[in-house]
């Protein structure tokens, strides 16, 4: 007689194992989105100011704690965002957050639709007020129309005579040449840039990339990112901070001249730029 266990009785373990095995291979959503965040070797500060997600939101969110975004479809709405924001598939993560959170949300049924009752127009009588007002209206032109008359026969017979209406002068009227259009802003004017400001111009010649630049008092000047083909020009009294998403799909054009850097695609680069020769701090 055998006092152990039989195999049968050892494979509902095995599974479990290796279902265990399974979940500790893949991880957690918010697990996933801190290690492409440091891969991209951003912060939690910038990926808020890329996103415009509140940096209590982007902690929680990587803590897998999903209670601060008010529901499923915001949840996934910043799931989307921040895998967007760090060079992550977003799909992969929503599949995993609808296995965990009960799939999509189900849809919101259409309101029914009511036929507008039809309101039958009450039959009225005559309107005797209107009628006398029409007439009296009639009347009045009328008269007026026979007074109109009779001064113009009169205005002819003066001008029989030689003499001349006082009133038929025509007033001279000045007309205004339009304004100058200015100038629209040009290379030329990068190149020009005045000698006692710094200016920063950044182009997306090779793709696109988020960009932050902040004045020499820390001030946000822009946060967003620039599709291929869009220019954005800054310009302070003394000093530009930059960070630059994709360095690799930029060019950089400062104090009128193009910094000849090597910037890898991909690559987070934080650079300030001060008054005269170009030269990053």
């Amino acid at each position: 007689m055998s006092i152990g266990n039989s195999p049968e009785d050892e494979r509902p373990f095995e599974n479990e194992h290796v279902e265990a095995d399974r979940e500790e291979a893949r991880p957690s959503i918010g697990r996933a989105l801190q290690q492409a965040r440091i891969a991209a070797g951003l912060t939690v500060d910038d990926v808020s100011s890329a996103t415009r997600v509140r940096m209590n939101i982007v902690h929680a969110i990587e803590a897998d704690d999903f209670s601060a975004c008010g529901g499923d479809v915001y949840a996934r709405g910043h799931i989307r965002t921040l895998a967007k924001a760090v060079n992550l598939d977003p799909e992969p993560l929503l599949a995993q957050y609808g296995d965990e959170h009960g799939g999509r949300p189900a849809p919101t049924p259409a309101a029914p639709l009511f036929e507008a009752e039809r309101i039958r127009p009450e039959r009225r009588g005559p309107n005797w007020t209107a009628a006398m007002v029409a007439a009296i209206v009639a009347v009045v032109g009328f008269v007026g129309f026979t007074m109109f008359q009779g001064d113009d026969s009169g205005n002819e017979a003066n001008v029989a005579e030689g003499s001349t209406p006082s009133d038929s002068a025509s007033p001279t009227t000045k007309t205004k040449k339009p304004a100058d259009p200015k100038p629209e802003a040009s290379d030329s004017a990068i190149a020009a840039a005045p000698q006692d400001k710094v200016t920063v111009r950044v182009a997306a010649a090779d793709g696109r990339s988020w960009i932050a630049a902040k004045d020499h008092n820390g001030r946000m000047i822009f946060d967003g990112v620039l599709k291929q083909g869009d220019t954005k020009t800054f310009q302070d009294s003394s000093k530009v901070h930059l960070v630059l998403g994709d360095a690799g799909a930029i060019d950089l054009f400062v104090n009128g001249k193009k910094i000849e850097e090597n910037f890898q695609p991909g690559a987070v680069e934080r650079l300030t730029y001060t008054k005269g020769d170009p030269e990053a701090g």
